[in-house]
């Protein structure tokens, strides 16, 4: 976790005390709406006068193979590309002293398990909910499939996500958690399986019990298949929503525990 240090405009030649950084509706980085580029800029090197925005971090500077800024806990957060603003995924304001963590980008998958989706008899929402959620932990959805409630569909879509020579850090699975017959999303997570993480169910199913004293009936579970984080999340777009949020401040550091990251608590010495 670093501070940055000052705010200088380019444009004005002077320094800040505060912004709100968002994007257009055309997805151009703004300051204060308008449209300009924003960096991270070392301190005690010159400016880059051809940018239009310098975030002043201290000397040390943005990690090696960082793809996202978040600044004062996610309330914003930036993609990156060689120190330069790409995007802005999630607004906020920075000032002066504003906390900010480094981030490696998070490849994720999501797959939909539902009889009717897969026949296309059902517009399928809590799939979208999770890629955009992912997105704003720093994650980019590479993997995406609905599949029917069917076992053995079900673990063959993840041994393929898995086995390959590129795989994602992270799956989520939506769908197939209830109790009825169809319901075998926890059988196929545990069929490929190589370790149970039982916290993050635990953790779902406390949250949705404080909307809803159905929650217990839930069987959400998470398992570690060959350094893959995969999660079973409920079938509707609310409990989505909710379990997400419930298991999002642990997500990063579990990943980045499974893979071996140097780091990925913000702390950017150990890099």
């Amino acid at each position: 976790m670093i501070r940055v240090l000052g705010l200088y405009d380019t444009a004005r030649n002077e320094w800040d005390k505060v912004a709100y950084i968002h994007d257009s509706l055309a997805e151009e980085t703004c300051v204060n709406g308008q449209i300009t580029e924003v960096v991270f800029h070392q301190a005690g090197s010159e400016f880059p006068r051809d940018a239009g925005y310098a975030l002043v971090i201290p000397g040390g500077g943005i990690p090696a193979g960082a793809d996202f800024a978040s600044v004062d806990s996610g309330e914003l957060l930036m993609k990156l590309d060689r120190g330069r603003v790409r995007g802005v995924v999630n607004s906020g304001f920075v000032q002066v002293s504003s906390k900010v963590e480094f981030w490696r980008k998070i490849v994720a998958g999501v797959l939909t398990v539902s009889d009717k989706a897969s026949r296309g008899e059902r517009r399928d929402t809590a799939g979208p909910a999770l890629s955009d959620l992912a997105e704003a932990l720093g994650a980019e959805v590479q993997y995406s499939a609905v599949v029917p409630d069917d076992r053995d569909e079900i673990a063959g879509k993840l041994r393929e996500w898995t086995d390959g020579d590129t795989r994602p850090e992270l799956i989520m699975t939506t769908g197939g958690t209830g109790l009825s017959k169809r319901d075998v999303t926890p059988e196929a997570l545990t069929d490929v399986g190589e370790k149970l993480v039982p916290g993050l169910g635990e953790l779902m199913r406390s949250r949705s019990m404080l909307h809803t004293a159905r929650g217990c009936l839930s069987r959400s579970i998470a398992v570690v298949r060959r350094g893959t984080l995969i999660i079973a999340f409920p079938g509707s777009e609310t409990a989505v929503r909710q379990c997400f949020a419930a298991i999002a401040p642990s997500l990063r550091h579990g990943i980045a525990v499974l893979n071996d990251w140097e780091s990925e608590c913000g702390d950017v010495s150990n890099r």
